[in-house]
């Protein structure tokens, strides 16, 4: 592949992750992460609703990493709420789990950060061997490809595992219980599993650049060692 080639596909790799960056940085402040529905169960008890009227006590909710809010119904009429997850539910909210999630955000932007320079620097300047060179690019993209997993895996995990929904939802209600009635991921969380599948293009497209993966180029020089002993 020639060298004008290659500087174009690099330029379109370091465009990515800088993407992935920007998309990364806005989806951490958004409360679009989860989008659920939950129903005011108490309510619905006392006057034994069924059916249709079960609607009149069913609220919704949406959160991300820091905030919320939503709207509670317990047919007395709309009644909003908001909440925050630092500092009040960081004591009722798996907060090790929490932070992990927001810990490998920060260092999915950063190792981004990192892929996008060192593309440009492979497209426009002078790189020589090790991190700076093609094993550098494979690395930290594949650490960003990582983080980006680990988000989606662990926060995935704190949702389903922990009943994060109903946990927010309940938070200081004395007379009312709320239960999740359903819930599904928002568009952040699929930006980040977006960004996932960049990072993985970005790992295709410099092995279309024509350079080796780092474990298959050093098991051809073991072969070609070999042979080369075979031979003397």
């Amino acid at each position: 592949m020639s060298s004008r080639q290659k500087k174009i596909i690099f330029s379109v790799a370091g465009v990515l992750c800088f993407g992935c960056v920007l998309v990364v940085a806005a989806a951490m402040g958004t409360q679009f992460w989860i989008k659920a529905t939950v129903l005011c169960k108490t309510g619905a008890q006392i006057v034994n609703a069924t059916g249709s009227e079960l609607e009149k006590f069913v609220g919704r909710a949406n959160y991300g990493l820091f905030h919320g809010h939503g709207m509670k119904q317990c047919g007395l009429g709309d009644r909003p709420f908001y909440f925050s997850f630092f500092p009040d539910l960081i004591g009722v909210i798996p907060a090790s789990l929490h932070v992990s999630v927001i810990l490998f955000c920060s260092v999915h932007i950063l190792f981004s950060a990192i892929s996008s320079t060192f593309f440009f620097y492979n497209a426009f300047g002078s790189p020589y061997e090790t991190l700076h060179g093609p094993l550098g690019l494979y690395l930290w993209n594949m650490i960003s490809c990582f983080c980006s997993c680990l988000v989606l895996i662990l926060f995935a995990s704190e949702v389903k595992f922990h009943h994060l929904t109903e946990t927010v939802t309940n938070f200081n209600e004395g007379s009312f219980v709320y239960k999740m009635q359903s819930e599904w991921y928002d568009k952040s969380f699929w930006l980040i599993f977006l960004t996932f599948l960049t990072h993985g293009l970005n790992i295709l497209l410099i092995r279309l650049a024509g350079i080796h993966f780092p474990f298959q180029e050093a098991k051809e020089s073991e072969a070609t060692t070999g042979a080369s002993d075979l031979m003397y």
